[in-house]
Order: C-alpha cells, then structure tokens, then sequence
C-alpha cells in the first residue's frame, strides 16, 4: 500500500491494523495536511446497498465535533478497496502509556473525565462506540485525549458487516455477537443483546482499571476464559493490584463494570460528574506550615506523617507479609464450596439413599445464594470413599471450603450434623448438630444453608432469605420415596429410570402438593426422552410435571430448567426458554444443568459466544462428570472452531480414555478436518466402549464422509435394529446426517420429516451442525427451519 493514491489521499507509512482494518498515514494532497486513512476488511461493506448505508451513516458521523474525538472526514472506494478518512491523531497511544505502568490518579481522573466527556456528547448524537478499547485511544503532543474509531463499529453493523473479521472477537464468538474486541466487551453483548451507551460506560470502567493497574480487569486466556470471566466473575479490586488507589476511585470503577446494566452509570454525563469531582479532589492541596522549620509542632507533625507514609509504604508492598497478617484475623473469602458426601451413620448400607438425598438437597439449598459457587452433585459423589487429604480435594474441585459432616434417620426424627472447613490453610470454621422431626428435614436443610452463609459472611438477598425460609413440611414417606427416586435416576439405565418414574409417582399419591416430587418427575421423563422413548411421547408428561411443580413452588430451579427444555427442544419457543433458563440461573446460579441445556438452545441459534460460556461455567460446576466435560468440545464443534474441539478431545480422551463419550467426540472433530482413518478408527472404539449401545451412528457418518457408502449404510442398519427392541429409540436425525454425508438428499429429508414428525431435539442444531451443509441451499431445509422456528 505504501505510496499508492486512493482519491487525493497518498499513503505515507502504516501505523497500526486490526479486525476493523489496516491503518495508513496518508497526505491530503488538496488541503496540504496528514490523516489517517483505513483500509476497511474485504467484504465489511459487502454490496451497493450496504456501501450506501454505510455512505450515510458516515456522513452523520463527520458532522460530529468535539475536541476529545477523531473527526471522520470522508469514505471512499477505489479499486475495489473501500475506505475510511479520519483525522490523524499524532502523539502516544494509551496502550504504550499504560506500558509504562499505573498512572497517577490526577493523571487518571484528567484522561477519564475528558473520555468520559467525548463519549457524552457523542451519545447525545444517537452514537455509540461499540468498540473501546485503549488501542483507540490517543494522546495529543499537548496530552489530550483523543477516540478514535468512534462508530465505525456502528457503522459496519450497520453497513450488515456484523462480526466481520474482527480479530480478537473470533470466529468462536460466531455471528450471534456484534463487532467489537472480546476483551472489552460487555456482558449483554456476550448474550447477544444490543448495545447501548451503557455498554460503551463499561467499556470506559475498563480503561480506567488499566490506567489504574497497568493490567486488563479480566485474565489473558482463550475465548471461553475470557467470556466467563466477564460475564461471571468479578476483576480483583483495583486497588490491591499494584498500588492503593483512593475509595472513591475504587468506587467509579466498580460502577462502571457492573454486570447488570441497570446498576452501572446510565449515561456517561453522570461518570463525568463523578470523575469531575475526583479531579477536583486529586488536585487539592493542604494548607500550607505557618511556622519555620525549626517548630516542634511541625516537626512533630512531619515525623509522624513520614512515620504514617512509612507505614503504609510497608502495609502496601507487604514487607514481612505484614498485610497479611494484619488482615489475617478478617472473615475468610469464601465464595465457593463443596458439600462433601454426608457419612451414613446408620452403618446400613439400604440408608445410603437417605444421606445421597441429604446431601444432594443441601447443595441444592445453598445453591439458592447467588455469593457461592458450589459444586453439583454428581462431581462430589465421585468422591464418596476417596483418601485424598481436605487441601488435595478442594484443589480438585476449585474450592475455598468444603462442607462435611452425616445424617441419620431414627423413625420420624432426622439428625444432622455438618461442619464447614476452610481449604487453604485447613481449619475448622463452624460445626453444629441439629435433630428435627423428619417433616422438618426441609426446613432444616434450609437452616442449616443460612448458618453456613453466616459464617461466611456471605450477604443474602432478600429474595433469597425469602426463598430459604419458604420450606413447607414434608410427609416422611413421601419424601423417603422421593429420595429413592433421585438415587435410582442418577443410574441411567432403562430400568432404572422406570423405577425412578414409579417412586416419584408413589411420593406425589402420598403428598400430591409435594412440588421436588413433581420435579423430580419431570426430571425423570426427560431422562428417557430421546434415549429410550419418543420426545413425542415424552415430553407432554415432561411438561405436565413440571408445570405441576411451578404451580406449587415457583422458586424450584430445577422446574424452571426443565421448563426450558420442554421450550427450546419440544415447543421451539425460544423466547419462552431463555426466560425459564434464566430464571433457573437467578434462583440457583450453581444449577449446573440450567447452564448446560440454556449452552445447548444459545448453539442451535447461533449465538456462540454465550454458549462458550455457559458451558464453561457448567464445567466448572461439575468439574469431575465426563459427561459434561464432553459436551465442552461440542460447542466448539457447532461453532465451527474443529481445531479446538480437536484438542480438546484429545486432552479428555488422555485423561479418560475408556469414556465412549470422549471417544465419540474426537472421531466427529477427524470427520470434519477430513482425517477419515482416525475417524473411523475412534468411532469404533466408541462403538467397544459403549457396548455396542452406542456408536453405529457416528461410524456411519464417519464412512459416509470417507465415500464409503456401503460400510456406512451396514452401520446405519445396525442402529436402526434399535426400533424393535423395548427401551430403545431410533434418533431420525441420525439417519438423517448419515444420508446427507452421502449426499442423498431425499433420503435424508425423509429422515428429518420423520424427526419432525417425532419433535427430535436433535433439530435444534440443524443449522450448526455441519452434516447438514450440502442440504442448506435446498428449499425443503428453509421449509423446515421455518417451521422449527430458527431464524438463518
């Protein structure tokens, strides 16, 4: 590009690139100046149509003034090259300031005020960024600031450019989020919300940390840390990064990076106001000595004042670990934990049951407060009979304590006892024992969940000392009945599941208001939709338990999750099921499931980003289930990153190489990098570690991409022999995928009729799924994605 004319506009030197285009130097040969000339990316203004919105929405922008913004001042295309005019910012960067270290606060709340006044007065215009970030943001030789790129996001939106190259957003992200950088990026982007200037005041709360610290708020690492850092977790305080900073600093930060965006600033004229006042404090200068140096008094104050900055100098770099010990005697951070498998006191290996209940149902209650993470059940029961020592779990399993403890039932009197034990170092926070009558044993979970909030200091919403109060008495025997039938659906087996559906009936006969029992019901149906029965068959009971559930309880997350399944997989109500997997998530955000089917409904739309992390954050949750790792991998397959979900097939499979899950997952990442040996090679170890329940289909597919047609409609047939025997349910979409491989399209849509017919929630991720591809121009697959319901 150097020393090509685009107009009247002469490229001097490059001086920066990004996923919104390479920046160039260039002479204005007719007004005698330099400005900055952007290449836009091939295809971010993809035809006339797009070119004249774009066209427009330039030209509104270049009528913006304002001495803290770069002026756009014209768009052009030349040669098949489509570009920006802006004015030339000459001067540092903010990325090379911060380079150099945490600011000074003056120097902070100057550089925010004059940010924070700019977005202002461009907001007023209808305008925002989308895509702040230090990298667009200058220094004058005067030390203004300067934003640059000011909505050129907006413009490529747009211009209908959304998620167009954009580096550091990713393919990974998908087309569901809009233009910007991943690391800036505010958490309703990540949900794939519009943005609004309250998404540009995030971003602002984000430079202000950097300018602070000299670090980004939320850790370097791939996509789906990044995406469940800032939609999850909370950044370390500013203030104990590098250097103490001043409460009130602290306290603008903090509101700027609110997850919500109702509790951050709602317009950055209100920010301005703030950092204003902080500038103003930040310049003031005590009074002056009225005395000569010689004065005690003031010699005394000067002593003790060097005494007092010593001191601090001392507490904030830690000398002698003195912080620590000084904070030390402070309430421990405690913000997540496990519930250990409670002892069986009863020595009677048929009461097992009832201490798995107990413990499943005290995860559940603390669950309920939104401060803790805590671990599903099914990662803490792999742990029943382990040796490792306290430390060596709560490392497993990512946790700052555990708790643990046993129960025992003596007629109609439950007795529990629990304690909760600091991880790191190891020490006994509390313990008590409590003793109810067994339709008390509800009530009691409950209780017990507020005192270990207590003494974690963990505040409690309202809503949520509400929600664990509200435990109603429980028949004994319905609620003994209701336990069995959580033991036996933790089985997966056919019979099994039976046998859980029966004890869940028998609870509901004893006590038909007993909403968990309803739940559980619900639960149970589900288990076997898809696997053993019909969804068309299933599903009605699914949905027909469940709202029996709300109906006695609306605070049952468990309800509401599988409410959201019947949504997204049987009714195709996508509004309908983000708002029951949201409300799973604010009644019990550590619902591991919730967060594991809403990643499954936000993959079939498209909307990548969010179901990275959601799914992420149910891994977290259940760090030691197979199964949930597995599905990790899927979500990067779906959007199509087959690299990644390669690797990380590999890493599981060589850490549980007999899990067929594992297996599979890795044969369909070779299936579509077009390694068809390694493909069929795991595919038929799935179908060995799986007992031959499982895998036909996927060898099918395997031989079908390697243009293997007979091998693969032989393996077909073996999957299909399933619709003879009980308990056994053929998946048309399988078939389905099978045919499509082999590019037999009637076949195919044959089979996905049959899976509509049927309600098959494999459905929902015909778009993402890539052994659709061949069928996607065909006006039979735009037929059927209307009729689901999913927009393409």
């Amino acid at each position: 590009m150097i020393g090509r004319t685009f107009s009247h506009y002469r490229i001097l030197e490059q001086i920066g690139s990004g996923g919104m285009g390479e920046v160039y130097r260039a002479r204005d040969e007719r007004l005698e100046r330099d400005v900055a000339l952007k290449i836009l990316p091939p295809g971010a203004v993809s035809d006339e149509g797009a070119r004249k919105r774009f066209r427009r929405e330039a030209l509104a922008l270049s009528r913006l003034n304002h001495p803290n913004i770069a002026t756009v001042l014209d768009f052009d295309r030349q040669d098949d090259v489509d570009f920006l005019v802006m004015e030339y910012v000459a001067g540092e960067g903010v990325v090379e300031k911060v380079r150099g270290g945490p600011l000074a606060q003056k120097e902070i709340a100057r550089l925010g005020l004059e940010l924070a006044e700019g977005i202002a007065a461009v907001h007023g215009q209808g305008v925002i960024h989308r895509d702040l970030k230090p990298g667009n943001l200058r220094l004058m030789p005067d030390g203004r600031l300067k934003i640059l790129d000011f909505g050129l996001a907006q413009l490529l939106e747009a211009a209908g450019a959304e998620g167009a190259g954009v580096t550091e957003t990713a393919s990974a992200i998908g087309a569901g989020v809009a233009v910007g950088t991943l690391p800036y990026m505010a958490p309703e982007r990540l949900r794939g919300e519009r943005a609004d200037a309250r998404s540009d005041i995030w971003a602002v709360g984000l430079v202000l940390y950097e300018l602070a610290t000299g670090r980004r708020a939320f850790p370097e690492g791939d996509t789906a840390r990044i995406i469940t850092a800032i939609l999850h977790e909370a950044p370390s305080p500013a203030s104990g990064v590098s250097r103490p900073i001043s409460p009130a600093l602290e306290n603008i930060i903090a509101k700027c990076l609110e997850k919500d965006p109702e509790n951050r600033y709602q317009s950055a004229k209100e920010l301005a106001v703030d950092l204003r006042r902080l500038g103003a404090t930040s310049h003031a200068v005590g009074p002056r000595s009225a005395g000569h140096a010689r004065s005690r008094p003031w010699v005394a104050a000067g002593v003790g004042g060097l005494a007092v900055t010593i001191a601090a100098s001392l507490f904030a770099l830690n000398v002698g670990g003195l912080r620590h010990r000084l904070l030390s005697s402070g309430p421990p951070q405690i913000r997540s934990l496990a519930v250990l498998p409670l002892e069986n006191l009863s020595r009677d290996p048929e009461q097992e049951y009832f201490t798995d209940g107990m413990t499943q149902e005290l995860i559940a209650n603390l669950g309920k407060i939104g401060a803790l993470r805590v671990i599903s059940r099914s990662s803490v029961m792999s742990l029943r009979r382990t040796r490792k020592p306290l430390p060596e779990i709560a490392k497993l399993l990512n946790v700052d304590a555990v708790v643990e403890g046993s129960a025992v039932r003596s007629g109609d009197r439950v007795r529990i006892t629990a304690a909760l034990v600091q991880a790191i170092p190891e020490r006994q926070l509390w313990s008590d024992s409590y003793e109810r009558d067994a339709e008390d044993v509800l009530a009691l979970q409950a209780e017990i969940a507020g005192e270990i909030a207590q003494q974690i200091r963990v505040r409690l919403a309202p809503e949520e000392r509400a929600r664990l109060a509200s435990r109603k008495p429980v028949n004994a025997d319905a609620y003994e009945a209701y336990l069995r039938g959580r033991v036996y659906l933790e089985r997966f087996d056919w019979g099994q599941n039976r046998k859980a559906i029966a004890m869940f009936q028998r609870a509901i006969e004893i006590q038909p208001t007993f909403a968990l029992a309803w739940a559980g019901l619900a639960d149970a149906h589900y288990a076997v939709s898809s696997v053993y029965v019909p969804p068309r068959n299933a599903m009605p009971k699914v949905r027909e338990a469940a709202r029996k559930a709300l109906e006695l309880d609306r605070n049952l997350s468990e309800a509401h999750a599988v409410m959201g399944v019947v949504a997204s997989q049987f009714e195709w109500d996508w509004e309908g099921a983000e708002r029951e997997y949201r409300e799973a998530i604010r009644l019990n955000a550590s619902n591991a499931n919730a967060h594991l089917y809403y990643a499954f409904m936000l993959a079939g739309m498209g909307r990548m980003g969010p179901a990275i992390a959601e799914v992420i954050r149910a891994r977290e949750l259940n760090p030691l289930s197979a199964s949930t790792a597995s599905y990790v991998p899927v979500i990067y397959y779906w959007a199509g990153e087959y690299d990644s979900a390669l690797v990380l097939s590999r890493r599981l499979t060589e850490s549980e190489p007999e899990y067929w899950q594992h297996r599979g997952m890795l044969a369909t990442s070779y299936i579509e990098l077009r390694m068809h040996e390694e493909a069929i090679e795991e595919a038929r170890k799935m179908v060995s570690l799986s007992g031959g329940s499982y895998g036909h289909g996927l060898l099918a597919v395997a031989y079908a991409h390697a243009g293997q047609r007979q091998e693969a409609l032989a393996e077909l047939s073996l999957t299909q022999r399933g619709d003879s025997l009980e308990g056994i349910y053929f998946e048309p979409t399988g078939a389905a995928r099978v045919y499509a491989r082999l590019g037999d399209k009637e076949h195919a849509f044959k089979w996905l009729n049959k899976a509509y017919e049927d309600r098959c929630e494999d459905l929902l991720y015909i778009n993402v799924d890539p052994s659709f591809r061949i069928l996607r121009s065909d006006p039979r697959f735009h037929d059927l994605v209307r009729r689901i319901g999913l927009a393409r």
